[in-house]
C-alpha cells in the first residue's frame, strides 16, 4: 500500500517498489527495517541504517562515512524520502557522502562550492535521459516552447525524468508553481529507456555514482535547471500552449561561454 495518494504520481515511480512495501505516512521505523531486508555498504563495509539524530557533535556526513547511520527524524517526510532514495540508489548516495567527507579541510568545518554543488544534487537533483539529444539541447538552452510543446510528443515518447533530491519528492507531495530541480542530462539509447524499470535505475545509479566522484560536478551552477511542472502530465495546466509563455517559471536563462560541463550545466541560470 502506498503510504499517501499524494505518492501517485509519475515522479515517484523510481520509490515505487518501496512505497507499495509500507504503510501510509512517513513511516521512517518501517523504512529502518527494509534497511535490515536490503542491506547497503558504505566504505569501510558498515551497513547502513537509519537512526534519530544523535547528540554528539558528529558532522551528519561524517556519522554516514564512519558508522554507516544516516540520521533520520522519525515520522518525517524529507527524511522518509531520503532513506528511500538511500534504498533506490545506494551507489550514487555513497559516492555523494565520500566526496563530502573528503572535501572537508579540517574534517567537518569547511563547506566550499563542492560541498554545496553535492548539496544541491542530493537534496534536488533529477537524471534527464533521452534518446533525442536535441531534445536535451533545447533544455539546455532553455527553449521551453520549443521542448514542451512543439516537441511534445517527442518528449513524451524519447525522454525519462528520474527524481534522484528528497527535497524535491517533498516538494512533489504539494508542487508549486517554480518547483525547479538541479539536472544531470544523459544522452541514452532508446533500447536503454525502454528496459524494465529496476534494471534502468540500476544502471542510472552506477552512472550517476561514478560522475558525482569524479569531480566533474564541483559547483552548483554545473546542474542544469529544470521546472519540474513544464515535464507533461504533470499539471493539467501545462496542456495549454500558453502555461509556458509564464516567463517568471520558465526563465530564458543565459549560456555561459566556456563552461566545462557543457553536457549538463547553465550556470546563467537567474535563480
Amino acid at each position: 500500500m502506498s503510504p499517501d495518494s499524494s505518492c501517485s504520481g509519475a515522479l515517484f515511480e523510481p520509490l515505487r517498489r518501496w512505497l507499495d512495501l509500507l504503510p501510509p505516512g512517513p513511516a521512517t521505523g518501517a523504512v529502518a527495517e527494509l534497511a535490515e531486508r536490503f542491506p547497503i555498504l558504505v566504505g569501510n563495509g558498515r551497513p547502513v541504517r537509519f537512526v534519530p539524530p544523535q547528540a554528539d557533535g558528529l558532522v551528519y556526513e561524517c556519522r554516514i562515512w564512519e558508522n554507516g547511520e544516516v540520521e533520520t527524524r522519525p515520522d518525517n517526510w524529507h527524511d522518509f524520502f531520503n532513506a528511500l532514495v538511500w534504498l533506490t540508489f545506494p551507489l550514487t548516495k555513497i559516492a555523494v557522502s565520500a566526496r563530502h567527507v573528503g572535501a572537508m579541510t579540517p574534517a567537518g568545518a569547511a563547506r566550499g562550492t563542492v560541498r554545496d554543488a553535492l548539496t544541491h544534487f542530493d537534496e534536488c537533483g533529477i537524471a534527464v535521459l533521452s534518446s533525442r539529444p536535441e531534445l536535451l539541447e533545447l533544455l539546455r538552452n532553455f527553449q521551453w516552447q520549443e521542448l514542451f510543446v512543439e516537441q511534445r510528443a517527442a518528449v513524451i515518447a524519447s525522454m525519462r525524468f528520474i527524481v534522484f533530491g528528497h527535497a524535491t519528492y517533498e516538494a512533489l507531495l504539494d508542487p508549486y508553481r517554480g518547483l525547479t530541480a538541479k539536472a544531470i542530462l544523459y544522452d541514452v539509447a532508446p533500447d536503454f529507456l525502454a528496459q524494465p524499470l529496476e534494471p534502468l535505475l540500476a544502471a542510472l545509479d552506477a552512472r550517476l555514482a561514478n560522475d558525482l566522484a569524479s569531480g566533474r560536478y564541483a559547483r552548483p551552477g554545473d546542474f542544469q535547471p529544470l521546472p519540474l511542472l513544464g515535464i507533461p502530465g504533470l499539471t493539467p495546466a501545462s496542456e495549454d500552449p500558453t502555461y509556458y509563455a509564464d516567463t517568471w517559471q520558465f526563465r530564458p536563462g543565459r549560456r555561459r561561454k566556456n563552461s566545462q560541463n557543457q553536457e549538463a550545466t547553465d550556470a546563467g541560470h537567474p535563480r
